[in-house]
């Protein structure tokens, strides 16, 4: 009898291992926009050709707060996905949950170590242990500008809040919307934390990573909340709510002149037909420059069945690729993970960005809103706060600084 089974060991493992082809891999994530589209399906494509199967789940939400609602339900049912987009701390916790698949002989194999940014192959593990394939890296702190509304105008890129202004103000009087922007709670966090860092990295990390009592009563605080509430004024009245990719529209057609957003952003503008350095143009946040505000795209393999391994396995190793590093990032705006990505693919937006996050940890600031500076619960109870007194001109600075040091200070007791 124990023969027989060792015999038939081998093909059970086969028989497992062709079903987990036949059913393909179901992937959760929150990619919707065309451009965001055209770069997951390049990823399905190869992982197609490896003989493996792309079973779409996306979930429509802004930043994938949806997405996360829905993966943790549906692990709770024990239905989880094979696949799921985790990014950030959340890799962290998930994995010390037990709910996701370590990848260390992947990473061994591919020998991610020697390829990979070291923050980015920090951001993937977890106690030692590899958990995710990082996609690409998104620069937050980008200011897009229309380069025919600048040059109809005669106005130059802003570098200083001072000339924001004066460009603005030009905008406005031409007619011109001078800043695209949603009242969408990630997207008016968005632009929060890129004030923050405009008043300083070191604040910004004592203030959205250490949360730090004293940055919480610190002016510079104060300073970022009320140009939070300034910059409304140069913005659609009543600002609406809107998807990013509307956003972004709003500045492809010419509606508008600005825009501050990640680099997703111009994957988007390329799709409507822009060209970088032509249509419009990849400055910075005023005060900015010399950092990176930053998100990492990764892919997690869900602790599912046993049988699914071999192909979740795959689907990590293809991502890791040069060739779908180049091509990816290339559509979805963002760069390669890798330290010596192929520069000839690159535009001049993606060069820069390459450039300064290569330069090292000094330059790499991590992204509130995009969780890589914390976990969910203070970032969405954060989120929560910023668009509460973003809408509502009533609630002071003052009482917005109390109540965010609240949130910082009780998340710093329970963990």
């Amino acid at each position: 009898m124990v023969k027989t089974l060792r015999r038939l060991l081998p093909l059970v493992c086969l028989a497992a291992w062709g079903a987990a082809q036949a059913d393909g891999l179901q992937v959760l994530h929150w990619w919707k926009s065309a451009s965001e589209r055209k770069a997951i399906d390049l990823v399905a494509t190869r992982l197609n050709d490896e003989g493996i199967g792309w079973r779409d789940g996306m979930i429509p939400n802004g930043s994938g707060v949806g997405a996360g609602i829905v993966l943790r339900s549906r692990m709770l049912a024990k239905d989880a996905p094979e696949v799921a987009q985790v990014n950030g701390i959340v890799i962290r916790d998930w994995a010390r949950l037990g709910l996701l698949l370590e990848l260390d002989t992947v990473a061994a194999a591919g020998k991610w170590d020697k390829l990979l940014q070291p923050t980015v192959a920090a951001a993937i593990q977890s106690d030692g242990h590899v958990y995710a394939a990082p996609l690409g890296i998104h620069r937050i702190n980008t200011l897009f500008y229309n380069r025919k509304l600048f040059s109809q105008f005669k106005l130059n890129p802003p570098t200083t809040w001072a000339e924001f202004e004066h460009a603005a103000t030009v905008l406005q009087q031409g007619g011109v919307v001078p800043l695209a922007q949603s009242s969408e709670p990630w997207q008016v966090a968005t632009l929060f934390e890129t004030l923050v860092l405009s008043e300083g990295a070191e604040f910004y990390r004592a203030l959205l990573q250490r949360r730090e009592a004293s940055a919480y009563a610190d002016p510079k605080l104060a300073s970022a909340l009320t140009r939070l509430r300034h910059l409304k004024k140069w913005m659609d009245q009543p600002v609406p709510e809107r998807t990013w990719d509307d956003t972004t529209r709003q500045l492809a057609d010419g509606n508008a002149a600005m825009l501050v957003m990640g680099d997703w952003a111009k994957g988007e503008l390329v799709m409507r037909g822009l060209t970088v350095d032509e249509g419009f143009g990849c400055a910075v946040v005023p005060g900015t420059a010399n950092y990176h505000l930053y998100n990492i795209d990764t892919l997690s393999m869900l602790a599912t069945r046993e049988s699914h391994r071999p192909a979740q396995e795959k689907l990590a190793a293809v991502i890791m690729t040069p060739a779908l590093q180049n091509d990816y990032n290339q559509v979805k705006g963002s760069i390669p993970v890798l330290r010596n990505p192929a520069l000839a693919k690159m535009d001049s937006c993606a060069r820069a960005s390459y450039k300064l996050f290569s330069s090292g940890p000094g330059a790499q600031i991590p992204s509130l809103v995009h969780r890589m500076a914390t976990d969910e619960i203070v970032r969405d109870a954060m989120v929560a706060e910023l668009h509460r007194y973003f809408l509502d001109d009533g609630v002071t600075v003052a009482d917005t600084q109390r109540r965010l040091a609240t949130i910082a200070r009780t998340y710093t007791k329970t963990h």
